[in-house]
């Protein structure tokens, strides 16, 4: 096995594709490694390209959000510009049906909606499988998914869990700690605005990002709140030993091994990656234009 089909592997597109929250930043790294690297790719390479490709038109209609729709269709015009004549047919075609089902599926669900509504203790404990991103997104679904998404201890959790092991944040712990002994007193801290807070303070963009390099594992990882999701690092080290990356600096990657990997991001990168399309401002909406009044 070379070792680009290796590090390829390592990327995971096969299982990031069937996450909605990291559909679109995969389509979007396959993109560019159709329009920057395929023809610099052995063949058996360009193969599992062309495959993941296909597999992620195939489950798009298992996809919900517009992010996942624009991400496909940039993947397309990307297949459409590189593919060879009798492949770029293939994906197309694919793309196609893909686009028919999902419209198709999301037609059929609207018809079969059913109105019960689940209770808040399921829905709390449904939301505390989220990542903060998806808890957001789903606080603006109806005022039942509002009222269960700001849930104090959900963003208690969420804030003990991001900032009060951040290295970089050196009030995070102070504020956690200062706090929790008045929230165990009167339960009066607004844990989703001190979130808010912190959230801004420690840099929106770095707490976006689905990508970065692990130096524990020494590899490119996907990240599940800030964390290594590779499920090699064993106990996580109390110094996250993380460096968001880019979807061009995956590219990168893929080309030419880990070497530019362990330097972290200048601020000037980093902008150019986040301010991309498919990253979603988490406070672009007020959450509580459904909180009921």
């Amino acid at each position: 096995m070379s070792d680009q089909v290796e590090r390829y592997q390592i990327l995971g597109y096969k299982e990031a594709l069937t996450r909605t929250h990291h559909y679109p930043v995969a389509c979007k790294e396959l993109s560019l490694i159709l329009r920057e690297a395929y023809n610099k790719l052995p063949k058996n390479l360009q193969s599992l390209v062309f495959q993941d490709t296909l597999s992620s038109f195939k489950l798009l209609p298992q996809m919900w959000t517009n992010n996942a729709v624009s991400a496909a269709h940039l993947l397309v015009q990307s297949a459409e510009a590189t593919l060879p004549k009798q492949k770029k047919n293939v994906a197309t075609k694919e793309f196609k049906q893909a686009m028919v089902a999902s419209k198709r599926r999301g037609k059929a669900c609207r018809m079969q909606e059913c109105h019960t509504e689940l209770t808040q203790d399921v829905l709390v404990d449904i939301f505390s499988l989220l990542d903060t991103r998806s808890l957001v997104s789903a606080s603006l679904v109806s005022r039942s998914w509002n009222a269960a998404a700001c849930n104090n201890h959900l963003w208690q959790s969420l804030y003990a869990t991001i900032f009060a092991s951040d290295h970089n944040s050196s009030n995070a712990k102070d504020l956690l700690n200062g706090r929790r002994g008045e929230d165990n007193k009167d339960n009066s801290v607004d844990w989703r605005e001190a979130f808010k807070r912190a959230y801004i303070d420690n840099s929106s963009k770095r707490l976006t990002t689905s990508r970065g390099y692990c130096l524990y594992c020494d590899m490119i990882v996907w990240l599940d709140g800030l964390k290594c999701g590779s499920g090699k690092c064993g106990p996580q080290p109390k110094m996250q030993p993380i460096v968001p990356k880019s979807s061009e600096q995956v590219v990168e990657y893929l080309l030419e091994g880990s070497s530019s990997m362990m330097s972290s991001d200048s601020d000037s990168d980093l902008d150019d990656c986040f301010d991309e399309w498919y990253i979603p401002k988490l406070w672009a909406h007020p959450l509580n234009q459904y909180r009921p009044g």
